[in-house]
């Protein structure tokens, strides 16, 4: 579904952005492993060595214009192109709002919201000389839900869909497609790190009565990535498990 495309997968050392790599390489894709050291791209690259010649790994600084048009253009000399960028980097948090500090919730406004602007707009720049791309971000079922703490998680994914419907609006003209994936609760570190009672609490409201696999939302980056989503741009889709509906 994606030969001959090259993709950027932040994030994509561990957990959903691992999924989307290994998802995007299974079908043919070029990928560039975006971390946020050395060392975690390194142990990614050492779990794909069966796609050595497809595959490459960068670690910008996320929230650097400099330092992430840098690294795409090692990219696109490496593969030839720049073809689809999955913003899937970010972090959490369950602080609460008389706890929250300014610090901690300028780093979560930064990695889950700047970076997804910073890294758009190199991508898009590229894309639009190319003649169009694809740009996928990842929300989350929070940003329509909110959460019962940590505001600044649901406050950032809200504004990634701002974001994305409104650059899926404005890129439409040069060929370049932005959709977002909103994952329910799923099989990831970050749900690991929640305390148990309140995984089964969550899970139990989810009419399809399982968390996601972390392939199963990135099924929903392949699709978005492909030409079979070739009419869909502003789109934020829910995968979920229809949860909280």
């Amino acid at each position: 579904m994606l030969k001959n495309k090259t993709a950027v997968v932040t994030g994509g050392t561990r957990g959903i952005g691992f999924a989307i790599v290994k998802k995007y390489l299974e079908n043919g894709a070029r990928v560039a492993v975006a971390g946020s050291r050395q060392e975690t791209v390194d142990r990614a690259l050492d779990q794909l060595t069966e796609y050595q010649d497809r595959v490459m790994g960068i670690c910008p600084d996320l929230c650097d214009p400099d330092s992430v048009a840098d690294a795409f253009a090692a990219v696109r000399e490496r593969f030839g192109s720049l073809d689809i960028l999955a913003n899937n980097a970010g972090i959490s948090s369950r602080t609460s709002l008389y706890e929250y500090t300014l610090e901690e919730f300028s780093k979560i406004l930064d990695i889950n919201l700047k970076a997804v602007f910073v890294c758009s707009q190199a991508a898009a720049r590229i894309m639009k000389e190319q003649g169009g791309g694809v740009i996928i971000n990842t929300s989350s079922m929070v940003s329509e839900y909110g959460q019962p703490a940590g505001c600044g998680y649901p406050a950032t994914k809200f504004a990634v869909n701002g974001l994305t419907k409104s650059l899926g609006r404005e890129l439409a003209r040069d060929g370049i497609r932005v959709n977002a994936v909103a994952p329910g609760v799923t099989k990831t570190d970050m749900v690991a790190a929640l305390p148990q009672e309140m995984v089964e609490r969550i899970s139990a409201g989810i009419p399809m009565g399982r968390p996601g696999e972390p392939e199963d939302i990135a099924n929903a980056f392949l699709y978005l990535a492909s030409g079979q989503a070739s009419y869909v741009t502003g789109v934020v889709l829910k995968v979920d498990g229809a949860a909280m509906t």
